[in-house]
């Protein structure tokens, strides 16, 4: 079973530092890069790009809502338009940055509320799905399975990657809960968690009910409180689980 396991890069700004780059990029295969408009600036981009290539993990676009102080987890009212027009703007710059470095870049994952506000509303799914086409159609679109960018992807051709979350709550609908900062949680639990979404394709929700999930990118977040201890846990379970640990490939 091959497995990608990706995780939210390039997040300091300025003098600001967030995260541990240099040690999660040993871990992971896939890094989405902040594009300056809730977290990164275009030092910290071009700087992530390099640490990428360097550990051979490809590189993907995290564009979010424009909201540093909110970190893009505070969702707002944009027009289609503006959906469209702040996707193109974050991804060209980071596709800017890749073929500087030599490199491509592999996908595009929306960021925070954008992501969430994308599974639910048509019309930012639809934006968003368009950017990335117009921008470049092989680009891979990471999503989750339910919610409607899933159609909206499939009926412009694009090609997706489903994503599980390991340090992220669902409700029992099969929603993920976006939180504005990131609760502490035990890596062996967790680990123990992607072992289940991965192997038995359940998840416990919040209501306590089990239900059916798939995908096939695990996200670990860099911000969340022991994310190096969280990220060695989960790839270890998958490692031991059989999985072969690698990003979509072509």
């Amino acid at each position: 079973m091959k497995i990608d396991l990706n995780a939210d890069m390039g997040e300091s700004f300025g003098m600001y530092r967030l995260g541990a780059d240099d040690q999660f990029m040993a871990h992971i295969t896939s890094a989405n890069v902040a594009c300056g408009f809730h977290a990164g600036d275009p030092s910290v981009m071009k700087q992530t790009v390099a640490l990428a290539k360097q550990h051979n993990v490809q590189v993907g676009a995290h564009p979010g809502l424009p909201d540093l102080q909110g970190f893009g987890r505070r969702e707002m009212k944009l027009s289609p338009e503006e959906v469209y027009d702040i996707v193109i703007y974050q991804v060209g710059a980071l596709k800017a940055f890749c073929e500087a470095a030599g490199i491509a870049l592999q996908h595009v994952k929306p960021h925070g509320s954008l992501y969430g506000m994308a599974h639910r509303l048509e019309a930012v799914a639809q934006a968003i799905c368009q950017a990335v086409k117009d921008l470049d159609a092989r680009l891979y679109l990471y999503i989750m399975k339910k919610g409607v960018i899933a159609q909206a992807a499939e009926s412009m051709g694009l090609r997706t990657v489903y994503e599980l979350y390991s340090d992220l709550a669902y409700d029992g609908e099969g929603n993920l809960v976006i939180t504005r900062t990131h609760d502490a949680h035990n890596p062996s639990a967790v680990a123990a968690r992607v072992r289940g979404m991965v192997v038995d394709h359940t998840v416990k929700t919040t209501d306590g009910t089990e239900i059916a999930i798939e995908g096939q990118s695990v996200c670990v977040h860099g911000d969340t409180p022991g994310a190096f201890e969280i990220v060695k846990a989960v790839r270890g379970a998958l490692v031991s689980a059989g999985c072969e640990l690698t990003a979509p490939q072509g």
